[in-house]
């Protein structure tokens, strides 16, 4: 158990090391795409259950 969370830990590190701090114009472009798929699945997930009032009225 113990070396698997050794490399565990060395993996995080290593992957912190590369990454970095996304630019305002990164994180703006992040945003809108993040609520763009937001919006798309909340209004698939409307339509669908308005079709299934629709359709199996009880």
């Amino acid at each position: 158990m113990l070396p698997k969370l050794k490399t565990f830990f060395i993996e995080c590190r290593r992957v912190l090391k590369i990454t970095k701090k996304p630019t305002n114009e990164e994180f703006v472009s992040i945003v809108k795409i993040s609520a763009l798929g937001i919006l798309v699945i909340g209004l698939l997930g409307f339509l669908i259950q308005i079709l299934r009032t629709l359709l199996f009225k009880v």
